[in-house]
């Protein structure tokens, strides 16, 4: 069965970012449960952060679980990425993910590498970066495996990235991992940049797709921009895709009217049979 999601954002510096709530965690959770969704993602500074947020008990008091964390922290604060020039870096860059895994495991959740996988440049050229990347993910992908949690990588825009960019360009280097605990977040803001045909691009991705982040063109919930959602729901229909679709958008116009069209969306996309 596919589940909601709802993005809650703790990081300052990310502030301004695509994130339904901001801050108050237990406000947020408690808005989440009101407005029927199943579970949140979390955007937080670090492993201890969340471990300190006493998130459980909120999840666990709203009926809530959690779907994922997210690192983009590592980047926004201490410019952590898994394809730096310094060994040191990306031995940091994976301690950071690797932390997230142990917190992720206690709440079966997955771990989201979305910026934190950095850029090709000069100093580290195109075929050296992938090679970094596809090292750091093959070592994380067996620690997720043995904690029994999945590691999402997310294909960022243009503009976000310079690696990969489309969905079966990063399926089939994903595949060439071998690793079952390393999926792909699909994100249909980025795939409504970079795709032909967002559906399409689905199907070809099939089972490699481990989570989606569920907005509209314009970054705004879905709904507020001019994706067509009936032939990516159809798609992710027909591959069997039974995650969470979360809502990493922007609180247009604000947090919880964001998060209610999100779940308008989600109701009349993806209808759960009445018992």
């Amino acid at each position: 069965m596919i589940r909601s999601a709802v993005t809650i954002c703790t990081v300052p510096e990310a502030a301004a970012g695509p994130f339904v709530f901001r801050g108050d965690v237990a406000a947020a959770c408690a808005t989440a449960a009101r407005l029927g969704f199943d579970a949140v993602e979390v955007f937080a500074p670090d492993a201890a952060a969340v471990k300190a947020s006493n998130l459980k008990k909120l999840l666990g008091d709203n009926g809530l679980t959690l779907a994922a964390l997210g690192t983009g922290a590592g980047f926004l604060q201490r410019q952590l990425t898994l394809t730096s020039p310094s060994a040191s870096v990306r031995a940091e860059a994976v301690d950071f993910v690797r932390a997230m895994l142990d917190v992720a495991a206690e709440f079966e959740a997955a771990v989201i590498v979305g910026s934190m996988q950095g850029r090709w440049t000069p100093e580290v050229p195109r075929d050296r970066a992938v090679g970094l990347l596809a090292a750091a993910l093959t070592t994380l992908g067996d620690e997720a495996a043995a904690r029994g949690v999945t590691l999402l990588y997310e294909p960022l825009n243009r503009y976000e990235t310079n690696l990969f960019t489309a969905l079966g360009a990063t399926a089939g280097f994903v595949n060439l991992l071998q690793k079952p605990a390393v999926k792909l977040l699909a994100d249909l803001f980025h795939m409504n940049i970079e795709e032909q045909d967002i559906a399409a691009a689905l199907r070809a991705a099939g089972p490699t797709v481990g989570h989606v982040h569920f907005a509209d063109s314009n970054r705004r919930a879905a709904g507020y921009g001019h994706t067509d959602f009936a032939p990516i729901a159809a798609a992710l229909r027909d591959i069997g895709y039974d995650g969470y679709l979360s809502a990493e958008v922007l609180p247009w116009p604000d947090a919880e009217a964001a998060a209610a069209q999100t779940m308008t969306a989600f109701r009349v996309h993806f209808p759960r049979p009445v018992s």
